[in-house]
């Protein structure tokens, strides 16, 4: 019936728009590379040790626990406290496990072994019961409370000891990272309590899906006192993102606030960690080999020798971490490095006076130190590089850089004015083959300037360079490339002459703004392609250029392509926006319910809900209006009266200030919106004649009612249990019933109309008019009407209109039922519960509707007003619900309020 009522260009058109949604999503959740992180294995049969807690704490917390992970005889010997190691505490995420700790321990147990147990950590572990709470952010200062009492417990557990620790580090993977932070908001928590905080895919600057006030609000609590404190706060934090891989949180999410006063805090992405060099799903960055290695090495390189536990020197703490995660200078990290070093000896020396360099070593018996004299070659060249394939041994240098397959080092000679000689040493090696290169070169000459491709091209043009000189290292400025919204393909073709061997190249994405380099290494002769995309986008006050860093090889030439990825822009707008697009579907879906209360009363009856979103849900309703507001708010009188009327920031200004406002982006998740409202309408309008045919087959078929009763005997009853059951147990759980039963009077509405159907004979002569004539005699009280087959009608399109608001109402509060349901065992009540004040409304209000029928309320004076109600109410929508889901509701409420209230004015 549905499909019947639009025609077949609006039809086109959804169709077109599901397949533009699904390129989209498939680029957000399968558009990336493939897993390449080796998994962490235990040695030793895992084992968590239940730490008891003090009683008040355990009754205060029945949900809640802390352990300690141990393997084997480690495990045994630390069952008798207390214990003598370094604590670090892990904090599970949205429903995470306790037991994830084990990769991290384990490994970290190993590294302890290799050093005869001289330092070790001992790895804790809180049991949140894995609460989702991403989705409902009641219970996130509980956690944060719980977490505080642990660490005083963990403390304890060294009391009397030599070396017993007075901090504790802490590594929070998800929403464990924000509760790690929110720790120092509690007013009687001391700072000092922890010395370190690594947060793993944490969402620092928002919420992915703000479900309800209370995580907003959690998250304003614990950034505003990060910002507002921060030349206070002394603790070094590193936030650790999982890249493109992890589609449930975005990278940009996990950037820490750069403030220039708080310099002890980093943030990265894992594919630009230095040994890493891979992206993580949201669950991987947890056991990934790669990076829980590097995580355990800087844990190792933290230890203050002096008092055997994590340093509290913030500097050496940075430092530690800059090494580890940001850049490798392919040496072990020291505190305070020899910049000269001693090359003196019996070695051989050996002088060097060529431009390029090539020298292959095996089975060298004696090491040699090859002498570059700069004085000639300063009036020519600018740079020097260097490169060697020999990834493990002794390093002279500390201004080299570790890559996947190579060692380099770039030095500018204009930095070293009075350096005479350039010296490589090459160690004595024995069965290993590896090699050095080395060149000078103009900078000039190794840059080379690459404009991307317009937005809107399509993929249809593309732009390239060629590199036809024989170079080992290039800079292609990737020109006009800053926007998160930009998205590009880019293709390098190598063409080798007389390889006899493999050769690598490795191109290397360098983002200057921000840490999120990412990798790629290619056999050559090849053709590999690079997808570009950003996760922060450039700052305006940023003038840094995107490079791509091509590490190549002197036999080999170059030829490097980009076009614009339409599929990959698709991807970026979901990957940034998707979470808003339940507004501008309930937006749209206002649109058309506004637009059938008009018909109804401008026509006496109401028209199909395609036709209507057809016709009333168009983006020049709705984006003028939040773009004329937006500009407005600029003016100072406008803002100040604005706040006088306490209302909340437009959504718009929020996305602006996160550099995620892009002018038709609006206009793009309207359509998805629009799109997704056509189809979910069909859904449940397929989905109430299949269960009304279920009925008729279970029952026996009912008749269309006679009398038409607003208030039914059994409704006030039902109502007043309704609303017991939201004030006793879970708001949600109440609206969900109330949605249930407006869904089975509907079906039965259905069912009693095809019944009725199947017993008339059909006479087309029949008109709607007439039959209005026949049927419709009004008695004295509006209470008793009688019900004709277009009445019922009338009411079915009205109906599966306020079911598809009611879905999405039911839908946006399921976070808290499945949490009440999960923690049914520990609290019967769910507090605080975020749906119970709108339970309230809502529950009396969907008993009304569900008794509703359009041929009560055609006649009532109050049909205009509530036909008037949906626009604006769409427009706020999308003004004050796009970023904050849980205010959704509050403006679908208002109009289904006033549809019931027609019953009655």
């Amino acid at each position: 019936m549905l499909l019947h009522s639009v025609n077949l260009w609006n039809l086109a058109f959804y169709v077109f728009m599901v397949f533009m949604a699904t390129l989209g999503l498939w680029d957000v959740f399968f558009g990336f590379e493939e897993n390449k992180c080796s998994m962490s294995y235990m040695f030793e049969y895992p084992e968590y040790q239940k730490i008891e807690l003090p009683k008040k704490l355990a009754k205060r917390y029945p949900a809640y626990e802390l352990y300690l992970y141990g393997e084997g005889s480690y495990a045994e010997e630390h069952k008798i406290l207390p214990l003598t190691g370094i604590p670090v505490l892990f904090l599970p995420g949205n429903a995470g496990s306790y037991k994830q700790v084990r990769s991290i321990g384990s490994i970290a147990l190993r590294k302890a072994e290799d050093i005869d147990f001289k330092y070790h950590f001992d790895f804790f572990s809180v049991n949140f019961n894995e609460e989702l709470v991403a989705l409902y952010g009641g219970s996130l200062q509980k956690q944060t409370k719980f977490v505080h009492e642990c660490i005083k417990t963990i403390l304890k557990l060294y009391k009397g000891q030599e070396f017993a620790p007075k901090s504790v580090a802490i590594i929070g993977h998800s929403m464990g990272g924000l509760v790690a932070r929110a720790l120092l908001t509690l007013t009687n928590f001391k700072h000092d309590l922890i010395n370190l905080l690594i947060t793993q895919a944490t969402p620092h600057v928002a919420p992915v899906m703000p479900l309800d006030r209370f995580i907003t609000d959690f998250y304003m609590t614990v950034n505003n006192y990060w910002i507002l404190n921060a030349r206070q706060i002394n603790l070094t934090t590193l936030s650790v993102a999982g890249g493109f891989r992890d589609y449930q949180v975005r990278s940009g999410l996990t950037f820490l606030p750069k403030l220039s006063h708080h310099t002890s805090a980093l943030s990265v992405v894992s594919s630009a960690v230095p040994k890493t060099w891979v992206s993580t799903d949201h669950l991987s960055i947890v056991w990934c080999k790669q990076l829980q290695l590097t995580t355990v090495r800087a844990f190792f390189d933290l230890i203050d020798a002096d008092t055997k536990q994590i340093t509290q020197n913030s500097k050496k703490k940075l430092a530690v971490l800059t090494h580890h995660f940001i850049r490798h200078p392919s040496k072990h990290f020291e505190e305070k490095p020899a910049i000269i070093s001693d090359l003196t000896g019996t070695s051989m020396w050996v002088p060097v006076k060529v431009s390029k360099w090539t020298y292959v070593a095996y089975n060298e018996s004696e090491k040699i130190y090859f002498t570059f004299p700069l004085e000639n070659h300063r009036k020519i060249y600018t740079h020097v590089y260097c490169q060697s394939t020999m990834l493990q041994g002794v390093d002279l240098s500390w201004k080299a850089e570790l890559l996947p397959t190579i060692k380099s080092l770039t030095l500018r000679l204009q930095d070293y004015p009075f350096l005479s000689h350039l010296v490589v040493y090459v160690p004595s090696v024995h069965g290993t083959k590896f090699v050095v290169d080395c060149e000078f070169f103009k900078r000039e000459a190794r840059s080379l300037q690459l404009p991307v491709t317009h937005l809107f091209s399509f993929g249809l043009s593309s732009r390239k360079v060629v590199i036809n000189t024989s170079g080992l290292y290039y800079n292609i400025e990737l020109l006009n490339f800053g926007q998160i919204y930009q998205a590009f393909k880019i293709n390098v073709v190598s063409k080798c002459s007389a390889v006899k061997e493999e050769i690598t190249s490795i191109y290397k994405l360098h983002i200057p703004w921000s840490y999120e380099d990412s990798l790629t290494i290619a056999q050559v002769p090849s053709s590999t392609e690079i997808s570009v995309k950003l996760h922060i986008a450039q700052p305006e006050n940023d003038s840094h250029v995107a490079l791509l860093k091509m590490y190549t090889s002197s036999d080999c030439k170059y030829e490097v392509t980009v076009k614009t990825s339409f599929s990959q822009i698709l991807g970026q707008v979901v990957r940034f926006h998707g979470g808003a697009l339940p507004a501008y579907v309930v937006s749209s879906i206002l649109l058309a319910y506004g637009g059938q209360l008009y018909s109804l009363f401008s026509t006496g009856c109401c028209l199909e809900y395609a036709t209507m979103l057809d016709k009333e849900a168009k983006p020049y309703k709705v984006d003028p209006f939040v773009i004329i507001i937006k500009f407005l708010l600029g003016y100072k009188w406008f803002k100040e009266l604005w706040d006088v009327l306490l209302l909340p920031e437009l959504d718009a200004i929020v996305l602006t200030s996160q550099s995620m406002c892009f002018p038709l982006i609006s206009l793009i998740l309207f359509l998805f919106g629009t799109c997704t409202a056509y189809w979910s309408g069909l859904l449940s309008s397929a989905s109430v004649r299949l269960l009304s045919s279920l009925w008729l087959a279970l029952k026996r078929p009912s008749e269309l009612p006679k009398d038409i009763k607003m208030i039914s005997p059994d409704l006030p009853f039902l109502t007043i249990v309704l609303i017991i059951v939201s004030w006793t147990t879970c708001g949600a759980l109440a609206i969900l019933l109330s949605y249930l039963y407006y869904v089975f009077k509907i079906v039965h509405l259905q069912a009693s109309l095809t019944t009725f159907k199947n017993s008339q004979p059909v006479n087309p002569k029949h008109s709607r008019r007439s039959e209005k004539k026949s049927n419709h005699h009004k008695d004295s009280s509006v209470h008793h009407l009688r019900l004709s087959a277009n009445d019922a009608e009338d009411s079915l399109r009205m109906h599966s209109t306020v079911i598809n608001l009611l879905t999405w109402i039911v839908l946006l509060s399921m976070p808290s039922l499945i949490y009440w349901l999960k923690n049914l065992r520990y609290y019967f009540k769910l507090n605080p519960d975020p749906c119970k004040p709108l339970a309230f409304i809502l529950i009396p209000t969907m008993a009304i509707l569900g008794n509703t029928y359009t041929v009560s309320i055609k006649s009532s004076k109050l049909l205009k007003t509530a036909s008037q109600f949906p626009v604006p109410l769409a427009v706020g929508v999308i003004a004050f619900g796009s970023t904050h889901l849980y205010r959704v509701p509050c403006f679908v409420f208002i109009p289904l309020l006033l549809h019931a209230l027609c019953n009655f004015m």
